[in-house]
């Protein structure tokens, strides 16, 4: 006896296993950003690496304190520095 009948095995799943599971662990980052010959890099407040500074500012990845602005890699190091601000200001 033979049965027909159609499954859908596409399914969405939660690999995160409750908490955030994006593989870099450390926080460090593996590659520079892919600049273009008119983009300004700077550096992230939080991690050291560089970033572009055009992206960071239109993604919101900007602090200003005391008059100095600081630029972030991504929203984690945005999040850090919220946390804790003179931890990371630099005079």
């Amino acid at each position: 006896m033979s049965h027909d009948h159609d499954h859908d095995h596409d399914h969405d799943h939660d690999h995160t296993h409750g908490h955030d599971h994006n593989h870099t662990h450390g926080h460090r980052h593996a590659h520079a950003p892919v600049a273009g010959p008119n983009d300004e890099l700077v550096e992230c407040a939080v991690m050291a690496n560089k970033t572009i500074k055009a992206d960071a500012e239109a993604a919101g990845l900007v602090r200003d304190l005391d008059g100095k602005r600081y630029w972030f890699c991504c929203p984690n190091c945005a999040a850090k520095w919220d946390a804790d601000p003179a931890r990371y200001a630099t005079a």
